[in-house]
């Protein structure tokens, strides 16, 4: 699948729109090959991982927010880790022991990865930010996947799934396997697949660049994806992959044409390169698995893809009009017509766009066609958040830190090589297509809505991140080469940045600390906290599921529960009358009617008429409903959508008397502080 030179240029660019029948060979080859070193290379990282992950669980830690242990025992981790990569590195510059090169860097990084995030959730089951804000909605997709393979809606029954599954049905697979509950698989899954995805991007990084660049590079791109893109794991993985794919789908798109050089020519380096349909191929499924995973970041990424292929296509046009002018003919290199080379450009386009649309629709079929016959007019609110950091540009590359100091030679770097190097303009349109974006949520704010720009400061600072290590890499030899070569400098160069990236790595416990702390503070599937202190009201999730089963004689997964304590089904795969919030709810579930049915549903006088209502409802009634207790009332607290108003979201309390449950009808059962009302049909 490679595309660009072990210097990161690109070959030439083939005068056909298809790929030469003896150049198929080929791209089967490489795709093959590429594909095999990513599996095996896989295959390391999740034994490390797992490895890792078990070890940690045989001691019985102290909490990381009552104590440094954990914290100590990260920095000796990530120090074996840098230890790892730098031998890999030393190899690859050696030209010795290739295999052994890459296995220790397929080793170290998810080593890295396995220790930077395992290692301070030891002492806990969850994972960052344990069950709590949109943590809460994420279990609860991976428990409904647990619970039946097939793509139905987290919350609501009857409908397909909204939110892309591929990395909650990999999830639910992987639960099923080990025989585990979803919320419980969550930590080690998350690690481990951010882990697989690491050592997968430092393969697509060895395809595209030297060897011992792609392992610095991958380094670089990991811990930075660690530090700020972790807790959302599943987004993660594309964040970390989403440089070298940029760098993939520019050498795919754009083919310049070069002169006859050294007796080669551009048919010569087509045939080697299989004329960059193997970079098409690989940038369309990349594109196409982006969007089974997060529909933002494959929007955001299918966005920079078509810019690069409208600006090939004019960069095409323009050279061949240079190349026709000095001729003045009509001949086959010169035909008069410039705008003929937009099409080889806008034919790859139009390919990896096919191949991204086959990909995803294996978990938007479902959608789309539910979506297609449903009369139910959209309620969605998705788009319906504007903090602070959406409303103003990011600019990572001032602040005052290291983070920011590497960014901002990413920057220099980008804006110096933007015409000579292959890798600084994929990188560069990535990193404008971020502030395009940034600017098209502002400005659609007027219309009422946003598009969540806000979410993407994580793959900006993965791009100039990557840019600042070729940067770094790139300046400190240009100095070495001004200062006439001194004996030293490589030495204090190595060190420097050694020093750097430690630095930056041990603390990445610091900047996730607030994540940490609540997978400690949360209560887990056991009733228990991590931290030692007493449990929430989670612990008597327990009693509720084995009275909700015992009362309704139905499995979890064909039972309704309207509750207002929606972490119940990030537990158990109960389906939910009502989500919890409008931001998270399926568009075809309707929201908004359906918090309007239970505001009724409240004022009703008699259990007669509730019986009524819930058996005319236009959705699936609930079979049981789970109340907190205030006084003569159950209570619901359920949330509504307040954009453009930051916080986002406003809460109300919806009240029943106990009146409305005092009938045969009903079973009333107080558990904890809840009571659990089961319909009897």
């Amino acid at each position: 699948m490679s595309t660009v030179t072990a210097t990161g240029e690109a070959p030439s660019r083939s005068a056909d729109p298809a790929p030469a029948p003896g150049r198929t060979t080929l791209l089967v080859r490489q795709i093959a090959a590429g594909l095999g070193e990513a599996a095996l290379a896989a295959v390391v990282a999740a034994v490390v991982a797992a490895a890792g992950l078990v070890a940690f669980s045989m001691v019985q830690w102290p909490a990381f927010n009552s104590s440094n242990v954990t914290r100590a025992l990260t920095t000796v981790g990530q120090v074996v880790a840098a230890v790892l990569l730098a031998v890999a590195i030393a190899l690859l510059r050696l030209r010795k022991w290739p295999w052994a090169a890459r296995l220790l860097s397929w080793v170290g990084l998810s080593t890295f990865v396995t220790v930077t995030l395992g290692m301070p959730l030891a002492a806990t089951k969850l994972y960052l930010f344990g069950v709590s804000v949109d943590q809460e909605f994420r279990t609860e997709f991976l428990t409904r996947l647990t619970d039946s393979a097939a793509l139905r809606d987290m919350t609501y029954a009857d409908l397909p799934s909204f939110y892309p599954a591929g990395w909650f049905w990999i999830g639910g697979r992987v639960a099923n396997l080990l025989g585990m509950d979803a919320w419980e698989v969550f930590k080690p899954y998350a690690i481990g697949f951010l882990a697989v995805a690491a050592v997968v991007a430092l393969v697509l990084w060895s395809k595209l660049i030297r060897a011992d660049w792609a392992v610095g590079v991958a380094a670089a791109s990991t811990a930075v994806t660690v530090a700020y893109a972790a807790p959302e794991a599943y987004s993660a993985v594309i964040v970390v992959l989403l440089p070298p794919a940029l760098v993939l789908a520019w050498g795919a798109l754009y083919r310049p044409l070069e002169d006859v050089r050294s007796g080669s020519t551009p048919e010569d380096a087509a045939q080697r390169t299989a004329g960059g349909w193997g970079a098409v191929v690989g940038t369309g499924l990349f594109l196409g698995w982006a969007a089974t995973f997060y529909t933002l970041y494959f929007l955001v990424a299918a966005f920079a893809v078509g810019l690069m292929g409208l600006l090939a296509a004019v960069l095409a046009v323009r050279e061949q009009r240079a190349a026709d002018h000095p001729r003045r003919t009509r001949d086959a290199a010169g035909t008069g017509r410039p705008w003929r080379a937009a099409a080889p450009p806008l034919v790859r386009l139009g390919v990896i766009g096919a191949i991204a649309g086959v990909v995803a629709l294996v978990v938007w079929a479902p959608y789309l066609a539910k979506a297609l016959r449903s009369t139910t007019a959209s309620s969605g609110t998705a788009l319906h958040y504007l903090p602070e950091a959406g409303s103003e540009l990011p600019l990572p590359m001032f602040d005052f830190s290291l983070l920011g100091a590497l960014c901002l030679i990413g920057t220099a770097w980008l804006v110096l090589r933007a015409a000579s190097s292959r890798r600084a303009q994929a990188l560069g349109i990535g990193v404008a297509a971020i502030y395009l974006w940034a600017l098209l949520s502002m400005a659609a704010t007027a219309a009422g809505t946003t598009l969540l720009s806000f979410r993407l400061e994580p793959v900006l600072l993965v791009l100039l991140a990557v840019a600042g290590a070729f940067g770094f890499v790139e300046g400190a030899r240009a100095i070495y080469q001004a200062l006439n070569e001194p004996a030293r400098f490589r030495l204090v160069a190595i060190i420097v940045a050694t020093v750097g990236a430690l630095a930056f790595t041990q603390d990445i416990p610091h900047v996730l600390a607030p994540e940490i702390t609540t997978a400690y503070t949360d209560t887990d599937g056991d009733g228990r906290r991590a931290d030692q202190r007493a449990p929430s009201a989670v612990s008597f999730y327990r009693d509720v599921d084995a009275a909700l089963t015992a009362q309704t004689g139905r499995p979890r997964s064909d039972t309704v529960v309207l509750t207002a304590d929606t972490s119940f089904l990030s537990f158990y795969p109960y389906f939910g009358f009502q989500a919890l919030t409008s931001h998270y709810a399926n568009p075809l579930a309707d929201f908004a009617g359906r918090a309007a049915s239970i505001e009724r549903w409240s004022k009703l006088k008699t259990p007669l008429e509730l019986h009524d209502a819930l058996a005319t409802s236009p959705w699936r009634a609930p079979d049981a409903f789970l109340f907190r207790r205030s006084g003569d009332t159950y209570t619901l607290r359920l949330a509504k959508d307040v954009y453009p108003n930051d916080p986002n979201v406003a809460r109300y309390t919806v009240s029943f008397p106990k009146e409305l449950f005092a009938d045969p009808g009903f079973t009333t059962t107080d558990i904890g502080p809840f009571t659990l009302v089961t319909v009897r049909r």
